[in-house]
């Protein structure tokens, strides 16, 4: 299986990403910590995909750069700046971040998913709302679905809303994740095509998954994590067909 984007690019619209870094994150719930000490650079314009068993820290560690939960102690910088020293609505219209359900509402349009945002977060008028939320739907494969509800979607389609949903704030970065976990397989390339699609035109990814062909085929870097640290970084290369530690040949010997 191969992913390339079968999307058009709207308007011929390519994006700046920014670069990411971690700097020895520590994220905890109650006494345990469920994140130790990450420290992590992703270049601008580059796909980053982060694997690791379940309970590893990998979703741990996007909630804590989007500050759905607020780190313990280290710092996320975005373009050089640090991430922790803003509001977080501030943060989270540079940083998107799409989870593995859908979180649509059920009332609404897709269009008016995409909308609702732009005027809820950036205050934009009605019509100029609207106008975004079309071309980020299309851009994703979805202009003939733009009055559709969630329930007349499919479950890819539904993601994608997400994603244009995301992409509508004009963010620096995205963050993925598990986003094709709850999908059936059939309705999985689509939206990996998409994803690769992005990164192809200048995103600054990082994703969380579990699907090991697209982190080999998609990504400019590999981020192995057990045990709320990173084990391993490297190229897919370097990570699927020579990895150096015993923890990541178990698990790639168990995946694989």
């Amino acid at each position: 299986m191969t992913y390339t984007s079968p999307m058009p690019v709207v308007d011929g619209r390519l994006y700046e990403g920014s670069s990411l870094e971690l700097r020895d994150l520590t994220m905890a719930y109650g006494p345990v910590d469920v994140l130790r000490g990450v420290s992590l650079t992703v270049a601008p314009g580059t796909t980053t995909c982060v694997i690791g068993p379940s309970g590893s820290g990998k979703s741990t560690m996007l909630r804590g750069i989007n500050r759905l939960h607020e780190p313990k102690s280290g710092d996320v910088l975005i373009h050089g700046e640090s991430a922790l020293k803003v509001k977080p609505d501030v943060l989270r219209s540079r940083i998107g971040l799409v989870f593995q359900h859908f979180n649509l509402f059920p009332d609404h349009t897709a269009l008016e998913n995409v909308a609702l945002a732009l005027r809820n977060v950036k205050r934009m008028s009605k019509g100029e709302s609207r106008r975004i939320a079309h071309q980020r739907l299309a851009e994703v494969g979805l202009a003939e679905r733009t009055d559709h509800r969630p329930r007349d979607l499919s479950g890819g389609q539904q993601q994608r809303v997400a994603i244009a949903r995301a992409l509508a704030m004009e963010p620096e970065v995205m963050l993925f994740d598990e986003v094709t976990s709850a999908l059936d397989p059939e309705l999985v390339k689509g939206v990996l095509n998409l994803l690769a699609g992005l990164g192809q035109r200048g995103m600054t990814m990082l994703v969380v998954t579990h699907e090991m062909k697209f982190a080999r085929r998609a990504a400019d870097q590999v981020v192995f994590m057990d045990e709320g640290k990173i084990v391993e970084v490297g190229t897919p290369e370097q990570i699927f067909d020579a990895p150096k530690s015993e923890r990541l040949q178990r698990f790639l010997s168990e995946v694989l």
